[in-house]
């Protein structure tokens, strides 16, 4: 039987964030596609070994229902929205978290913990510093395809036509200051994962094309 649930947080693409007190909250996927209970042991590993992702309780979650520390604190994307944040410090701060995650060690050797999903509304700008959250899409494999996945995320926003398109090519720029990170063969399967993504809108998919250009000219430099 599912666990109750309180006041209700927050929304993403799959799932919902509930209170659970002032301490802890639940986030319970919507879809049932993810695995809380796996994404909850790399967060915990991660966090071991000093990486800042939430705290969890994993005794409490299950494969749909994931305890998490709850941190306090805009979302670097509100704070970019808010004028509190500029666009280089937050590319400046991605590429970081990046750098990072990938120092921590892996259970397969060769490989890296890849997040494949950071963006600016998957940072929490908390008192103690930014905050890692949104797992689901946690592997291990080459760091250059968590890379090329937080590129194409950007990149496809800054080639659209909404206000946020100029503040995320800056973002872009920034986090690829330093393109030697990004590998051909990462912004190549980023391209394809996120083309067969089923959470992409048309209009997304549509973009691909232009965000790659965009990218490769930042690689170029």
């Amino acid at each position: 039987m599912r666990r109750p649930v309180g006041r209700l947080l927050g929304a993403g693409r799959t799932a919902d964030v509930y209170e659970i007190d002032e301490a802890w909250v639940l986030r319970r996927d919507r879809e049932g596609w993810g695995d809380a209970l796996a994404e909850g042991a790399v967060m915990a590993h991660i966090r071991d070994h000093g990486y800042p992702a939430p705290g969890v309780r994993l005794a409490d979650s299950s494969r749909t229902d994931l305890v998490m520390q709850r941190l306090s604190g805009p979302t670097m994307l509100g704070a970019l929205s808010a004028g509190t944040m500029g666009a280089d410090e937050a590319g400046g701060i991605l590429a970081r978290l990046l750098r990072q995650l990938h120092e921590v060690p892996a259970r397969r050797p060769g490989s890296s913990v890849l997040h494949l999903d950071l963006h600016p509304d998957n940072v929490i700008l908390t008192p103690d510093g930014p905050y890692v959250i949104d797992w689901n899409n946690t592997e291990e494999g080459d760091p250059g395809l968590d890379w090329g996945t937080s590129a194409v995320i950007l990149a496809q926003v800054a080639v659209d036509d909404e206000p946020i398109a100029e503040p995320a090519r800056a973002i872009l720029a920034a986090l690829l200051a330093d393109p030697s990170h990004l590998t051909l063969d990462g912004l190549t399967e980023a391209l394809r994962r996120r083309a067969a993504n089923p959470t992409m809108s048309l209009r997304e998919v549509e973009l691909l094309g232009e965000a790659e250009e965009l990218i490769r000219v930042f690689m170029r430099g």
